[in-house]
């Protein structure tokens, strides 16, 4: 008589713990090179902490009563529902082991789905459900991650040697002060309202939104703000743009932000505002006052104009996956 494979999804519960141990402890093995986490994922011990705090959510998948695979997802973090990883044990049936994880993750967050979108960032193997989520209702955005790595020579030398177009003597550049807060928010409302960016965060729609987001960035909820080295565009002495720096963990910083005023556009201030960012950087790294291996931020895959000034002062593309995103019925 041939068995038949039993699925079975549901929440993660205490009596669940022991041998859900053997199915996280392959999720954090595969977690760079499978899903490009530039960070190590949580111990166990901090996952079941994270569990037991409700600050993320788990499915988990039994086959035949022995956990197989998860869905790790939160709702804390920002106005999304944001689903970080569906991570299953070898190769076989990852169709439909993803599918039942799915399905009961919508039944779960049907109530909150209301009034909240879902975000799922398909990276590294993930993208292999592609073609399947869509069938759910998710729209897709492909995203491009670059980096700028401060130990690659090459990289150093083209930054260095960047010839930008001569700015006007009516635009400074300045470090960033909290004085600029208040007059940034309608900049950057105006400058991502419309975007795949307010696709996955809600928030860039209102300028409320949009002040939560920035107060968060500047005062450390999403990582180490560095004022030092946000990069502020002035023109006669009023805001008009900046580009953002932040840690997002270790040696690595982040680009969270990045706007300036339509009418100031076009003119290749972005190269100026990056460049004074990067060079600051720099520095630190060379004189070891911060020990900082690369610097990243991601930009749409058809943002040519984006991807060629990243291109101009040395970032380099390291990979692209898509962003999937499930609007509000």
């Amino acid at each position: 008589m041939v068995s038949s494979t039993i699925y079975e999804a549901k929440s993660l519960t205490k009596e669940l713990y022991k041998i859900f141990a053997g199915v996280y402890s392959d999720f954090r093995i595969a977690a760079v090179d499978d899903y490009k986490f530039e960070l190590e994922p949580l111990s166990y011990e901090d996952f079941i902490d994270s569990i037991e705090k409700n600050l993320v959510k788990c499915i988990v998948l039994l086959e035949n009563q022995i956990p197989t695979a998860f869905l790790a997802y939160t709702t804390v973090i920002s106005e999304a529902i944001e689903l970080n990883v569906i991570h299953c044990l070898g190769d076989e049936d990852l169709i439909v082991k993803r599918k039942i994880l799915l399905e009961k993750f919508l039944e779960e967050t049907e109530e909150e789905r209301e009034e909240k979108i879902v975000c799922y960032p398909m990276i590294g193997s993930q993208g292999g459900f592609v073609a399947d989520i869509v069938h759910y209702g998710f729209k897709l955005v492909g995203l491009a991650v670059l980096r700028f790595m401060f130990e690659n020579s090459n990289s150093d030398t083209i930054l260095h040697n960047a010839i930008l177009k001569e700015k006007d003597t009516d635009y400074t550049i300045v470090f960033w002060s909290d004085e600029y807060l208040e007059e940034s928010i309608p900049i950057v409302h105006e400058a991502f309202k419309n975007t795949s960016d307010a696709l996955f965060d809600t928030r860039f729609k209102s300028l409320e939104g949009t002040r939560d987001i920035l107060k968060k960035i500047v005062y450390g909820t999403y990582g180490e703000f560095l004022p030092e080295a946000s990069s502020v565009l002035l023109y006669k002495e009023q805001l008009c743009g900046f580009c953002f720096v932040n840690i997002t963990g270790g040696k690595i910083a982040n680009i969270p932000i990045f706007a300036i005023v339509p009418e100031h556009q076009g003119k290749g201030l972005s190269k100026h505002l990056l460049k004074k960012s990067l060079l600051t950087l720099s520095d630190w790294v060379k004189s070891s006052q911060r020990q900082f291996k690369e610097i990243n931020t991601t930009t749409e895959t058809d943002n040519y104009q984006a991807l060629k000034m990243y291109r101009h002062l040395g970032f380099k593309e390291d990979y692209c996956y898509t962003q999937s995103y499930l609007p509000v019925e």
